[in-house]
């Protein structure tokens, strides 16, 4: 089987054209070939399909054999590589996923695409579709307890997948994993939840660390950065229709929470090797 791998600010998956591939298990392929020792390593795989409502479809499987919904970083890769290896010839594609349909804008430096632009839709805020268990119809700067006893002031939000997200005075503290960890498996999300915990530099800056259901730690989240601009807004650390440098450890991704609820993000997608692989 012929894969590429790629990345977008560090947020490494496998990518495989289902065009001319075949897959019967795609959540024990994710686990094996995610296998940072045994396989060709990332934060889980992605599988690039023919659609019937868009110019192309996405799958994508974490590194623990679970499927998402959707992918920012991802997305700005699939932009890439559909127009790198000729399955296009458009700078605008639109991306079927399973939070809807996503358009690209494409930007082409020396006939390869150097930086993609995802529409992300409207950000939701409304609980019940996040999805959590909690009695008021938003989350917004709740108190949060963690493990220790230690409590964080945290807002929810959905891109199309759960996001909370926390602002701390630094991101690089000593229980990062146990939070994430707590966080991720917390009662009141029922189908787990991504968890941002985020530094406010500027009103134009923030610097941003995720642990990601199904993947632990990952360098970037696109739809993560996504979440995160969107609880600045709200919180007043950050204002609408404005670009925001959201600074990750695998890179930068710029976001911009329209006033119409509508979310931006862009930021560049690479190719890493391109390789085939026994399954």
């Amino acid at each position: 089987m012929k894969f590429t791998k790629m990345h977008g600010a560090g947020n490494d998956y496998i990518y495989i054209d289902m065009f001319t591939e075949k897959l019967s298990d795609p959540e024990k392929a994710a686990i094996t070939l995610s296998d940072r020792h045994f396989g060709i390593g990332g934060d889980g795989i992605i599988l690039i399909y023919p659609s019937e409502i868009a110019d192309f479809r996405m799958a994508m499987y974490n590194n623990d054999g679970s499927e998402g919904k959707m992918c920012g970083n991802a997305a700005r890769c699939i932009g890439k590589y559909v127009y790198d290896h000729g399955l296009t010839a458009n700078t605008e594609v639109t991306l079927e996923t399973l939070s809807g349909i996503k358009n690209l804008q494409l930007e082409v430096t020396d006939g390869k695409v150097s930086s993609v632009s995802v529409n992300m839709g409207k950000a939701n805020l409304e609980c019940i579709k996040i999805p959590m268990r909690w009695d008021s119809e938003h989350f917004i700067n709740q108190p949060v307890m963690m493990p220790g006893g230690e409590t964080l002031l945290g807002t929810a939000v959905s891109m199309g997948n759960p996001h909370i997200v926390f602002f701390v005075d630094d991101v690089d503290f000593d229980d990062f994993e146990l939070y994430g960890t707590f966080t991720e498996r917390n009662e009141i999300f029922p189908e787990r939840v991504n968890t941002e915990f985020v530094k406010r530099i500027s009103e134009t800056e923030i610097t941003m660390r995720v642990w990601e259901r199904g993947s632990g730690e990952t360098l970037a989240c696109g739809t993560g950065a996504c979440a995160s601009v969107v609880a600045c807004v709200l919180n007043g650390f950050c204002e609408y229709d404005t670009e925001i440098r959201v600074n990750l450890k695998g890179g930068i991704i710029y976001v911009t929470y329209n006033a119409d609820g509508t979310v931006i993000m862009r930021g560049g997608a690479e190719t890493v090797f391109i390789g085939e692989i026994d399954l």
